[in-house]
């Protein structure tokens, strides 16, 4: 799961190798694309793309494709940023998990909420002595900020996510 950094990418191809699955938010690729265009159409493409996002991942695809290609003409820059990783904005839908756990999965709010708890804790601190005290700072924070967690939705069906991807892991594994 990432926000669409290009660094974020590199790193985890570095790391795990290009054929690893990455989720891209969908969050931000709704306000990324919606930046491009002006309010009225922004709102109707918003609304298409969530509606996407709930299709499979072929359909949904051919979808913001078909959208991409109609706003190709008067807002290129639009279409450009909606094609862009298109197909990372699917692999939650890809092995048939439960909507709900895709909608969870589908955006960055589950990792950035733990960000936002630990910088509301810190940001009172302007002398860091040295990096074991914001180490300690940091993990400080992150279990305060562990108690406000909740279960993301669909919690019960991450086993499902489990075995998709262990059975990714083993057809790679057969094909090598």
């Amino acid at each position: 799961m990432i926000d669409g950094a290009k660094a974020l990418r590199s790193g985890i191809d570095a790391v795990y190798g290009k054929d690893n699955p990455v989720q891209r938010c969908r969050n931000h690729k709704i306000r990324n694309v919606e930046g491009y265009l002006p309010k009225e159409l922004g709102e109707y493409t918003t609304l298409s793309m969530k509606a996407a996002f709930k299709l499979d991942a072929d359909e949904g695809m051919k979808r913001l494709e078909t959208l991409a290609e109609s706003l190709s003409k008067a807002h290129p820059d639009a279409a450009a940023s909606l094609r862009e990783g298109l197909s990372e904005m699917f692999t939650v839908n890809r092995p048939g998990l439960p909507k709900v756990l895709c909608r969870s999965l589908g955006t960055t709010n589950i990792i950035e909420s733990s960000f936002s708890g630990s910088k509301s804790r810190t940001h009172r601190v302007k002398r860091w002595r040295d990096g074991s005290m914001v180490k300690r700072w940091a993990a400080s924070s992150l279990l305060s900020t562990e108690k406000s967690f909740r279960r993301i939705m669909g919690y019960k069906d991450l086993w499902m996510l489990e075995a998709a991807l262990k059975e990714d892991i083993d057809n790679s594994e057969k094909a090598a």
